[in-house]
């Protein structure tokens, strides 16, 4: 191995604390600056100034921004994200109570979407300008272009309303069978799928293309290899960094649809969580959710960086 692999794998490393450290800065500051106040929506409107300043003061919340930020970040990293203002919980605990749920959300949608796109991409790409790569390509962009909330709703109208096999909502995830399973999941997954098969199907068509360029795929190409055997032995193996990349960006996607997929569908994940902390004002609940999206982000960026290190033919001899 190149001895300079390890030195851009440590490289990525630090850049991805240090992106970490800028975020929670301005997660920090941007929340301190939305309108309202935990303490008042605690006490309601007809609470007095003093018992708003007496909660303010217990709450901390009388404390300089730059305290607040470091016991804050403190907390963080000693695993100790602080306490909701709203319930008196502590904030890992609530999180804890709905990770599982968004992480089986992400999964079920990953385990379908992934092999699709990846298996539409390279067909595609193989069969470049045939009726199966146009029309997979225009109706790519058209799922690309449509929003999640969209493609939601029409999906509640059709399977819920119209056809009525499954439920608009998903308020439980207990699974007990496969019917509950779809009751639960279909919607959302398939709500997720669309936008995330179609980006990283594009992106992986690319990705193969541009291997079957090369002098070396050519080549195999004049010896009479098939065209199966020139993308799989030939091409893939030197795509695999362009088609990491384009997997880790594409699930960083599922990061941003969750939130929309999760409200519309009242399913009981960390994006729910979120978005009820940010109507109530619980800020330290909002900021704890806020750096879990980013840090799973940067997780997938760091991992398609490092793939498609390990993988550069010219960083291995």
């Amino acid at each position: 191995m190149n001895s300079s692999i390890p030195r851009l794998i440590i490289g990525r490393l630090g850049i991805g604390v240090l992106t970490l450290l800028i975020v929670s800065l301005v997660v920090f500051i941007l929340t301190s600056l939305l309108p309202g106040d935990a303490a008042q929506e605690q006490l309601g409107q007809e609470a007095t100034p003093e018992a708003v300043a007496a909660l303010r003061a217990k709450l901390g919340l009388d404390l300089p921004v730059y305290m607040r930020y470091l016991s804050w970040l403190g907390g963080l990293v000693t695993g100790n994200p602080g306490v909701s203002l709203v319930n008196g919980m502590p904030v890992d605990d609530l999180i804890a109570s709905r990770l599982p749920n968004s992480l089986k959300l992400a999964a079920a949608t990953a385990l379908i979407a992934v092999p699709l796109a990846l298996s539409i991409g390279i067909l595609s790409a193989m069969y470049r300008g045939s009726i199966f790569d146009r029309y997979t390509n225009m109706l790519a962009v058209f799922l690309v272009s449509v929003p999640e909330f969209l493609i939601a709703t029409v999906a509640v109208l059709i399977f819920a309303v119209k056809l009525g096999w499954l439920s608009a909502l998903s308020r439980s995830v207990e699974v007990d069978s496969f019917l509950q399973l779809l009751s639960v999941y279909a919607m959302p997954v398939l709500t997720l799928c669309c936008v995330l098969v179609a980006q990283m199907a594009r992106m992986t068509r690319a990705a193969v293309i541009d291997q079957l360029s090369s002098p070396y795929v050519e080549m195999a190409v004049l010896k009479g290899a098939r065209p199966m055997r020139v993308v799989l032995r030939h091409a893939l193996p030197n795509a695999i960094g362009p088609i990491a990349n384009a997997v880790a960006l594409s699930l960083s996607y599922l990061l941003g649809g969750v939130v929309i997929v999760e409200t519309i569908f009242n399913y009981p994940g960390i994006a729910t969580l979120m978005v009820n902390a940010v109507v109530t004002r619980d800020m330290p609940l909002v900021q704890a959710c806020v750096m879990l999206f980013s840090l799973g982000f940067l997780l997938l960026v760091l991992i398609a960086d490092i793939i498609a290190i390990l993988s550069n033919p010219r960083l291995r001899t």
